[in-house]
């Protein structure tokens, strides 16, 4: 049984989350993704920042999202434990929050060299989206959406 609940992203549990996050995506990707994440970011009414706890009470995982745009929202620092079972769980309470937020989307990027991430956004009805911001023209990076409701 998993739980899913509001954290501060300045948390010591957050904090060890992110540092497993960041060592898996520098693995993966040669870059840890840290400098596109501000925690001041995900702070806030249409923001939200989650850990995911297993039953035996350990932190499994994490995942934010922040506004982007009009009624997009953000997908940013998403990472379960491998074999946690976390990463669905997290995505769909994040998903809830964001259109209580009144967010009508929610888009993301990762590196398209992470085909795990990619494959389990695609399983999860996510689709291609117009790169934005720092990602356009960027061939290193697959940008994703989702509608929600």
């Amino acid at each position: 049984m998993l739980r899913v609940a509001l954290a501060d992203p300045a948390s010591l549990e957050s904090l060890r989350l992110i540092a497993q996050l960041d060592a898996a995506l520098s693995a993966i990707t040669g870059d840890s993704g840290a400098s596109s994440f501000d925690p001041r970011d995900v702070q806030g009414l249409d923001a939200a920042f989650v850990i995911a706890w297993n039953a035996r009470g350990e932190a499994v995982g994490c995942g934010a999202f922040r506004k982007l745009e009009g009624d997009v929202a953000e997908l940013k620092r998403m990472y379960a434990r491998p074999g946690s079972g976390a990463g669905a769980c997290m995505l769909a309470d994040l998903e809830r929050r964001a259109a209580a937020c009144g967010y009508r989307q929610v888009w993301l990027s990762t590196r398209r060299v992470n085909t795990r991430a990619v494959g389990f956004y695609e399983r999860h009805g996510y689709a291609p989206v117009a790169p934005w911001g720092r990602y356009v023209g960027r061939e290193v990076s697959v940008c994703l959406g989702r509608s929600l409701g």
